[in-house]
Order: structure tokens, then C-alpha cells, then sequence
């Protein structure tokens, strides 16, 4: 079959559509009926016969219509020449959420849940390797007896706070003087790279006496370890997303699903190889390579500042979502971003 050819095309565009409306198996009397395409029931009962022998429309039940593949969705996106700009609501709505000067963190949180709201999907921010910006502050807090909360806040306005247990009585240390000395060697450097200079003064001075120093690369280095770092993930709307036909109705998928997003390894595994390049990444079904998310769709994009890439934000929803309005929808997100920060 000639996949290629205008009429098996609009035939397979139209069914494409019809199930991103309706989540429901698509027949050819709905393709004749809604669409306008020049051709006979019958003609279009052959030409999906032919797509489904080639892989791009399959058949849950004998007397049912066909559900497009992954591989019709490609095939559909990328046949997508142009996209409309958001509408001014949607755009309005963004726009509020990434309004300075609130904090980071709610900037992320609001952004993620406004993309949430428009696309009916699960919004998605990610800014990761946190250790990569560049310090400003560091500030320790006593939180009881025996553990300290440090704050580390970025030029960027970025705030991580790390809990440390320790073994002994916080009260016994100078915490005013360990954090100045803290903040004289780091306060401008990035969190990796002080974390590198802590561990190289740790080996220069473990023979001298000097407790205060002592205790304070101690600190230091167990406020930084990597482990104690947050993972900079936002998720927000993934209530919205399982009210989705396909999950509403599938109580087991919904729970393997529900598992995957709470393995937030799986999810920064897909946002961080979208910031390998800049543009709309997207990935369909099994083209995420991660087995817990098949079914589902990501389309993201990664946003910066003076031509770094600081993170990625995105969309996951089910295959059938609405691209034509979900892409465009993370293209001026990404933009707006990029301006913020």
C-alpha cells in the first residue's frame, strides 16, 4: 500500500483526529459521516484494512473500529506544518504564573499547574543538577538538639534546604562562624565546586587542631553531599490526567501508572535528554523507552537563560492528546521561562 498517497493520508489523519476527540475505536461510517474526504464507506472500510496490516491502526474487538498506533501518531505529527499561537486566555494564564518576585520553587509550581489546566494533562517542570548554579547564601538553623536545616540560596533565587542529623549537640558548636566561614570560600562558587573545595581542605587540615575549621568542613561537607540534594521535579496535575477515558475506566493501568510517576527516576530520565537540544522534544508511547509509561505521550521543551540550558519543562498525557494545542502550548511556556530567568 502507498501510505504516501493523498487519500490514504487524509483517511488516516481523519481517524487520527476522530480519536483524540472521542478516546473511542474509530469506524469508517464515522469517517464518512464527520469528513468530507470524496470517497465511499466502502472505500474507506479498504484503505483502513490496509493501514491496519501495516501496523498503524489495530482492532481491540472483531465488531469494534480500529485505535491508531504509536506509529500513526508519528506519522500524524509529523505531518504538522503549522501551529497556531496559544489563545490570549492561555497565554494570559502562563504569563501570571512565572510573574516575578515570587520564588523559584513557586514559579515552577504555578507553571506546572497552569500547564496542567489547559492541557487536561499532568504539567511537568524540571530543573536538574541543582549543583549546578552558582551560590550566593548559605545560612544554618538549629531545628533541635541535634540537627541543622541549611539553606543554600543561588544567584538565581533558587532555594535548597538540606536537614543534617548529627551526632552531637548542636549547641556545642559555633554555628554563626562555621556558616561565615562557609559563606567566605563559596559565595560564588557552584555547589559542585565548593563541594570539591571542602573535600580538598578536609585532606590539607586532618592533622591540625583547629576545631572550628574542622567542624566546619565536617558541616560542610555533609550539607553538600550529593545525596541530601533535592531533584528539582514538579509535577502537577496528575489527578487531571488520570480522568482520562483511557485510565478512568482501568483501574490497573491507573496503579502502574500512579507507581511509575512516583518513581521520579523514570521521569527525569526522559526531561533530561530533552535538554540535550533546544526545540519541542516529543516522544509517543514506546518511543520514551521507559516500559511503566507506555501509553503515554511527553511533548517538552528546555528553557535558559544567555544560552544555557537550565531545565526542561513538558507535558505527559495520553497518546491521543491534543498536540496541535499542547505543543504550542510548551514552545511559548519555554519562551516565557527563558525571559524570567
Amino acid at each position: 500500500m502507498n501510505i504516501f498517497s493523498e487519500r490514504s493520508r487524509q483517511v488516516l489523519y481523519a481517524i487520527v483526529e476522530d480519536y483524540i476527540r472521542t478516546a473511542e475505536p474509530v469506524s469508517s461510517k464515522a469517517i464518512a459521516t464527520k469528513y468530507s474526504l470524496g470517497v465511499s464507506p466502502a472505500t474507506i472500510r479498504n484503505i483502513m484494512a490496509e493501514l491496519e496490516s501495516e501496523g498503524f491502526l489495530s482492532q481491540p474487538h472483531t465488531s469494534a473500529g480500529r485505535v491508531p498506533t504509536d506509529k500513526s501518531f508519528r506519522f500524524y505529527l509529523d505531518g504538522l506544518r503549522s501551529l497556531d499561537e496559544p489563545p490570549e486566555g492561555d497565554k494570559a494564564l502562563l504569563k501570571k504564573s512565572c510573574e516575578r518576585p515570587s520564588a523559584v520553587e513557586d514559579i515552577l509550581t504555578e507553571t506546572a499547574r497552569a500547564l496542567s489546566t489547559l492541557s487536561s494533562c499532568a504539567g511537568l517542570m524540571f530543573i536538574p543538577r541543582k549543583d549546578s548554579f552558582v551560590i550566593k547564601h548559605i545560612n544554618m538553623l538549629p531545628m533541635d538538639k541535634t540537627s541543622l536545616m541549611v539553606v543554600i540560596v543561588s544567584t538565581l533565587g533558587m532555594v535548597q534546604t538540606r536537614l543534617i542529623r548529627l551526632g552531637t549537640d548542636v549547641g556545642k558548636l559555633n554555628i554563626e562562624r562555621i556558616s561565615n566561614y562557609l559563606n567566605s570560600i563559596g559565595a560564588g562558587l557552584t555547589v559542585r565546586d565548593l563541594r570539591a573545595l571542602v573535600v580538598e581542605e578536609m585532606k590539607k587540615v586532618k592533622n591540625l587542631y583547629d576545631e572550628l575549621l574542622s567542624n566546619a568542613l565536617k558541616l560542610g561537607a555533609m550539607a553538600l553531599d550529593e545525596e541530601s540534594a533535592g531533584d528539582g521535579l514538579y509535577v502537577e496535575g496528575r489527578a487531571t490526567m488520570f480522568d482520562q477515558p483511557e485510565f478512568r475506566d482501568d483501574f490497573e493501568r491507573m496503579k502502574k501508572l500512579f507507581s511509575a510517576f512516583e518513581e521520579k527516576s523514570l521521569l527525569v530520565k526522559i526531561l533530561d535528554k530533552s535538554m540535550e537540544e533546544n526545540g519541542i522534544h516529543i516522544y509517543i508511547g514506546t518511543e520514551s523507552l521507559v516500559e511503566e509509561f507506555e501509553g503515554l505521550s511527553f511533548v517538552t521543551a528546555p528553557y535558559g537563560s544567555n544560552g544555557e540550558i537550565l531545565g526542561t519543562l513538558g507535558v505527559i498525557g495520553p497518546v491521543r492528546m491534543n498536540y496541535s494545542k499542547i505543543i504550542p502550548l510548551v514552545d511559548y511556556t519555554a519562551g516565557l521561562l527563558s525571559k524570567v530567568f
